[in-house]
Order: C-alpha cells, then sequence, then structure tokens
C-alpha cells in the first residue's frame, strides 16, 4: 500500500482504500476542519510531525498563500535564480528561475537521522579510500572486486592523478548524497542511497535560505519545536578547506573558483565565498609562477592555497585537458602535483560518483572498512551486462533508466511516466549505446505534504545530505529536500520542475 502522505501519516486513511495517494478532493477536506491542514488525520500522524500539524490545522490558506507569495518576492529580490540551458529568453540568453520554495517543511526524527548520517559518513569514507586507491595501489582492482575495464576506460578516471598525494588522503571534500525512503511491504519505510555527488555537488545554498526564510515567516514554528540548525554550514565549510591546506602553510589563502555569472549555480558560488569571507576568482583571476598559483588583486598577486573549485575537471586547466577552456587557469596541474595547492575537490573525483561504479559501493565499504553497508543501494542493472540490457529491454515500461554520465535529470527515462513512443525511442538510443546506461526499479518513492495551487497534495521527494571532510568528517543535520511539484512525477530536479523544502532534524 502507498501512503498518501507516508512521510507523515502512520497508515492510509481508511477513506482511501488502497489505491495510494488520495484525490483532490481528499487532499482538501477532511475531519481536520477548513483550515489549511484540511484532509489530514491528526490520529494517524506520525509522532514528529504532530505538533507541527495541530499549528497547521490553525492557518487560513489565504495566510499561507500569501506567505507562499512573500517567500517568491524575497527569493526573487535577493537573486536566488538558476539558470536553465537550452531554455531561451527574447534576447538568447539562458534564462533564470526561481527554485520554487514549499512552505511545509520535511521533519526528520532524531533517531532516523542519526543512523543516517552513520551511514552516510560509513559511505563518504569508503569512497575516499577507493578514489585513493585506483591512483595509487588498485588493490580493489587487482582483488576483482570491481572490474578493471569499468574503471580504467572510464571518462571519468583522470590518469594525470596518478600517484599524486593530496593532503590528508581527502579527495572528496564536500560530498553530496542522494537518499530517498521508500515504502516496504509492511507499510514502514527505509532509506536508499540513490547515488553519490562527489565532483561539484551543489543545493546547499537553497538549504541554508530555506532555512532563514522559514525562520522569517514562521518563527513560532521554532519555539515549538527544538529544530537543529543548519546555518554553520558555511564555517564548517571553511574549517574544512583550512585542514586541508598544502603542508607548511600555517594561514592558508581560500578562494572559491567560479566559471562566472552564466554558470547555472552561480548564485551559490557567491553566496558561499561571500559566506565564508573568501574571494570569489575566475580562471582570468588566476595564474600560475614558480610552482605556486596566485590571484590578481589590487595591491598585486597573492598566493593561492586551497581552491573550492566549481569548475569541471575538463575545463581546470587548458594545458592538461580541454585546450580551449577559459574557464580555469593554465599550469594548475602541475602546482596541484607538486603539492603546493588544495583543489576541493580533487581532480578525478569523478570516477567514484559515476553511476557504473555506483553498483559496488557496498563491495567497497566491505573491502576497505570491514563493514557491512548501514544505508542500502537501489539494485541496479548495468544496460553494459548483457543479461542486464536484455531484462532492461523487455521491462522498460517499469524502470528507470539513467545515463551513466548524467545529471539534471536529463537523459532518462521513468518509465512508467513514458508513452509508447517515448519507450520505443529511448529502446533504440539504449540498443545502440547500452554501457551508457543503468536501469533501476521505480521505487515507490516517499511523499510529503506539499502547498500546491490546489491545496495540500503529496509530492515525492528526496534528500541530500552535505557530508565535510578534512581532518574529521563533518554533517549539518539534514540537508536539501527536493520535492517533485508535478502531480505523479518522480524526478526531483530543479532543471525539471522541481522545488524545495526546508528539512529539519528534530533534536528532541
Amino acid at each position: 500500500m502507498k501512503h498518501p502522505f507516508d512521510e507523515m501519516l502512520l497508515q492510509l486513511q481508511a477513506t482511501a482504500g488502497a489505491a495510494g495517494a488520495p484525490s483532490q478532493s481528499q487532499s482538501q477536506s477532511g475531519p481536520t476542519g477548513t483550515g489549511a491542514a484540511a484532509g489530514l488525520q491528526r490520529a494517524n500522524t506520525r509522532a514528529h510531525y504532530r505538533t507541527y500539524l495541530e499549528w497547521l490545522e490553525r492557518q487560513p490558506r489565504e495566510v499561507m498563500k500569501s506567505r507562499r507569495d512573500e517567500a517568491e518576492m524575497i527569493f526573487r529580490r535577493v537573486g536566488i535564480t538558476f539558470a536553465v540551458y537550452g531554455a531561451k529568453d527574447e534576447d538568447g540568453a539562458g534564462t533564470e528561475r526561481l527554485i520554487p520554495f514549499d512552505l511545509i517543511p520535511r521533519v526528520i526524527p532524531r533517531h532516523e537521522w542519526a543512523e543516517l548520517e552513520a551511514g552516510l559518513v560509513q559511505r563518504v569514507n569508503a569512497l575516499q579510500r577507493f578514489v585513493k586507491d585506483v591512483y595509487h595501489d588498485q588493490e580493489i582492482l587487482k582483488a576483482g572486486v570491481v572490474p578493471a575495464g569499468m574503471v580504467l576506460k572510464n571518462a571519468q578516471f583522470r590518469p594525470e592523478m596518478m600517484g599524486v598525494n593530496v593532503p590528508g588522503d581527502v579527495y572528496s571534500h564536500i560530498s553530496g548524497i542522494d537518499i530517498v525512503r521508500a515504502g516496504q511491504p509492511d507499510g514502514s519505510g527505509a532509506y536508499y542511497v540513490l547515488e553519490d555527488n562527489l565532483r561539484v555537488p551543489s543545493g546547499v545554498s537553497y538549504m541554508l535560505e530555506n532555512r532563514k526564510m522559514m525562520m522569517r515567516l514562521f518563527p513560532e514554528l521554532f519555539a515549538m519545536h527544538r529544530v537543529a540548525p543548519v546555518a554553520h554550514y558555511p564555517d564548517l565549510l571553511l574549517e574544512t578547506l583550512r585542514t586541508v591546506s598544502p603542508a607548511g602553510v600555517n594561514e592558508p589563502t581560500v578562494v572559491v573558483l567560479t566559471p562566472g555569472m552564466y554558470n547555472s549555480a552561480y548564485f551559490e558560488h557567491a553566496f558561499l565565498a561571500q559566506q565564508m569571507g573568501v574571494e570569489l576568482v575566475e580562471g582570468q583571476d588566476l595564474f600560475v609562477r614558480d610552482g605556486f598559483a596566485y590571484m590578481r588583486t589590487t595591491l598585486g598577486p597573492r598566493r593561492v592555497d586551497v581552491i573550492y573549485r566549481r569548475v569541471d575537471d575538463d575545463f581546470l586547466d587548458p594545458q592538461a585537458f580541454r585546450k580551449d577552456s577559459t574557464l580555469g587557469c593554465a599550469g594548475l596541474l602541475d602546482v596541484y602535483r607538486a603539492g603546493n595547492i588544495t583543489l576541493a575537490n580533487a581532480i578525478g573525483t569523478g570516477i567514484a560518483d559515476d553511476k557504473s561504479i555506483y553498483p559496488y559501493v557496498p563491495k567497497m565499504i566491505e573491502f576497505y572498512l570491514s563493514e557491512r553497508p548501514i544505508l542500502n543501494n537501489v539494485p541496479t542493472y548495468l544496460c553494459r551486462e548483457p543479461k542486464d540490457l536484455q531484462y532492461v529491454l523487455d521491462h522498460l515500461s517499469e524502470l528507470v533508466v539513467k545515463e551513466v554520465h548524467g545529471a539534471g535529470g536529463y537523459g532518462m527515462l521513468v518509465g512508467p511516466a513514458a508513452s509508447k513512443g517515448e519507450i520505443e525511442a529511448f529502446r533504440a538510443v539504449l540498443k545502440s549505446r547500452p554501457d551508457n546506461y543503468i536501469a533501476q526499479p521505480t521505487l515507490s518513492l516517499s511523499t510529503c505534504p506539499t502547498f500546491v495551487e490546489a491545496g495540500i497534495a503529496p509530492r515525492h521527494i528526496d534528500l541530500r545530505p552535505y557530508v565535510l571532510s578534512g581532518k574529521t568528517v563533518q554533517t549539518v543535520p539534514g540537508g536539501l529536500t527536493r520535492v517533485a511539484l508535478k502531480e505523479g512525477s518522480l524526478v526531483v530536479n530543479s532543471s525539471q520542475g522541481g522545488g524545495t523544502k526546508d528539512t529539519w532534524v528534530l533534536e528532541a
């Protein structure tokens, strides 16, 4: 059975039957009266949502709508937007959009977060060990745990990193691990890792701004709930970056490297630099001299020790990678290989978040840590394998198929939501490049009450917690909850019409 709001409710409402999510009319009327929370049954509410639901019942819909309008106005005024590539305005520029913000938070009880956090730390530690191993002794490849060809022939493998030592053996300083909660046959829920993001994971600025917005709009809620704070994330990030500076540097200079104002996440780059109190630079602001990297300032060159780079590997150094790149700094790789600068995240970390490598992460945990995985993977079919490919082709209408290097919800097929024509077109693409795809079953993703135009309705969600790795491994409680605002959609990416929610981890 599928819960109408299975993040909030213990069991199906009797009137909903076994059909799953309630209709729009069921979502908007019911025993809780005529307020914003009409349609939710208090008796069935999970314990950690009860105080919030009692508050929500007292809120008129008109007030909630006005608060939503206020949030949109503030986000637009502050410039919290992202660019959608391929969507053009009359002048041919990328379209700037707001990421829709939902007023109803996603609430996680303390005990669930404790288990999630332990699983995240375990997983990131294993992935760090894997990246180091790949670029050094390759023990896991020699042992046959991960097929050597899948790594060494992978587009994300960077031979330039072979034998390169990095401070503290930390390769992914900022990791974003995408988590989903799916229903179980007994009506409970379990968390699964959907994918790992170890290159340049984005979205943390929205986590911070969502919390600020909720505290501005509904300060009384934070007097009623003990919500774990997230505002200290920029301090933790700066601390993490400073602890991995090159040897012998006591007062490191940290900068954020951005591709520039036309990048889809430019707001976040500028926001994080401002919050950390460090310089935001572009490639043209940097140069290499005598084995060190410098930035140009009004007072003359200043040595740079740590770069939090939001530029992909291919564009970091035109002497080593793409010759036509104007986004990086010529000679940066030589400085890096000499140990005179730290790049966060390290070059070559993409080998650990490639979707074709993802199925092997549980084995990595056992191989490197001698532990059983705390968080489960989603069962995954590797289309490069003939048996898996045949199964996927026979069950395309039931599966989610993704590009191994894809991101942003592009280049994927959600079988149950696709038309016959879309499935057949995708079948031809899959047959021509099977090694470029993986497939997974369509999980019954948990839903959370979401304030949409028609009222409160269930919408599917995921969670991206952020893990910081330096001298220690740290998280801030929660992360970025993304919500698929289209009814029935499983795609939460902002580029595909998704929105975000504040994520509350209760301290008691």
